[in-house]
């Protein structure tokens, strides 16, 4: 499901602000309150839908939130799902809200959140699917990738889900650099990752690094992308 600010697509639940304006807060411990109150719903919808033996799509307790991404384009069109511009305010708040959301480090997750969309994932909407984001390292470490970071080390998240766009030149959910070199192997995560949907058919359709949709399956399971979306 998702749930940057309410379960949704679930039958009623609480909608809170969208997560811009969530941001303008500035306050951690609020948001991390919010997520707190989305897990509890979302855990408890799942329950009920358990006891009736509907597993249907949207009823899970997978949660692909929070949304990490760094707002710098206003031609993206999912930036209201950020927390902004700001690569320390974006990883406070993502740190918290991940927390939230997975039952704030106890034993059993509520929830399990999925921090996404890994990386440097916010330029213009009509092109995401073909983009290539050419990013400096500074730039890739300094600005794209502390919320990631953060995520893994601080919030321990059980997911994430790659980009739409290349990166310097590599598919993001096939990225050898940004799923096995720096996720899995630098930074130690040990959980799993998601494409963003559609985007391995992407590898062939508008990125043409594949030529097939079996070469772009093996591309993505090669490097470190275990669920297509």
């Amino acid at each position: 499901n998702e749930g940057s600010h309410g379960v949704a697509r679930s039958g009623t639940a609480t909608v809170f602000p969208h997560a811009i304006a969530m941001a303008s807060t500035f306050d951690p411990d609020l948001i991390g309150e919010v997520a707190d109150v989305i897990s509890t719903e979302g855990r408890a919808k799942y329950n009920k839908h358990v006891k009736y033996g509907d597993h249907d799509i949207f009823k899970g307790l997978t949660f692909w939130a929070p949304n990490i991404n760094i707002f710098r384009d206003p031609r993206w069109g999912r930036g209201q799902e950020t927390y902004g511009e700001d690569p320390y305010l974006t990883s406070r708040l993502g740190v918290a809200f991940i927390k939230g959301l997975q039952n704030n480090g106890a034993e059993h997750l509520r929830t399990a959140a999925c921090a996404k969309h890994l990386a440097v994932h916010s330029g213009p909407e009509d092109t995401r699917h073909g983009y290539n984001a050419n990013v400096t390292k500074k730039d890739l470490w300094e600005t794209y990738l502390p919320a990631f970071e953060a995520a893994v080390k601080e919030a321990n998240v059980e997911s994430f889900m790659g980009a739409y766009n290349r990166v310097n030149g590599e598919a993001a959910c096939g990225s050898k650099t940004l799923l096995v070199d720096i996720l899995r192997e630098k930074w130690g995560f040990e959980g799993h990752v998601t494409s963003d949907c559609w985007a391995i058919a992407d590898f062939h359709m508008f990125h043409h690094v594949t030529d097939t949709p079996e070469e772009s399956a093996a591309l993505a399971l090669e490097n470190g992308c275990d669920v297509n979306c």
